[in-house]
This record gives structure tokens, C-alpha cells and sequence, in this order.
């Protein structure tokens, strides 16, 4: 499982420890990664992403999951989260349909 979040794309980034005596070690930064359920409106059911805490903090502050993804373009968005936004543009249609 790769370290790279599925809404905002922020993975890994390398650099250096750098010592009192000016040494230099090679060292990662890790991304803050965490495994939740995120609700969708649309879909009706929780959807299971790895995001990073800005990630969720984006989620809200654009109104929740579905209104993130349907108002980001396809360019700015890793494959997952594509493919969830795939998904609930298909059920918004379905229920229109059926409406």
C-alpha cells in the first residue's frame, strides 16, 4: 500500500538529520495517513479512503465527499478518488431516473 493520500495526492518527501556537528543522514518525511470512512450523500454508504488530516479538513470544508469530488476536476484528483467520483456521479443519474 503505497503512503500518498487519495484525495490531496501528498506523499513521502525525503531530506536530511542534520547533527549539532553539521552531519548529514538521509531521513523521510512521512504524510499524516489515516485509514477512515468518509459518508456520501448520494451513494448512501460510507466509502473506505487513506487520506491525510488536511485531506479530511478539505473534505469538510468543501460541504462533504460528494461535493469535493464533483466540484474538483478530473486532472487534480488521484485515479481512487476518480473512480469514487465516477460512482456517485452514477447514482446522482440513477436517482434523477428514477425521480
Amino acid at each position: 500500500m503505497s503512503r500518498r493520500c487519495e484525495i490531496t495526492g501528498k506523499g513521502v518527501l525525503t531530506g536530511n538529520n542534520v547533527s549539532h556537528a553539521n552531519n548529514k543522514s538521509r531521513r523521510r518525511f512521512l504524510p499524516n495517513l489515516q485509514d477512515v470512512s468518509v459518508l456520501s450523500d448520494v451513494l448512501g454508504a460510507p466509502v473506505s479512503m487513506r487520506v491525510t488530516t488536511r485531506g479530511l479538513r478539505t473534505i469538510e470544508h468543501n460541504g462533504g465527499l460528494d461535493a469535493f469530488l464533483l466540484g474538483t476536476p478530473n486532472r487534480d484528483l488521484t485515479t481512487e478518488a476518480q473512480v469514487i467520483k465516477r460512482r456517485i456521479q452514477r447514482a446522482q443519474i440513477k436517482k434523477q431516473a428514477s425521480a
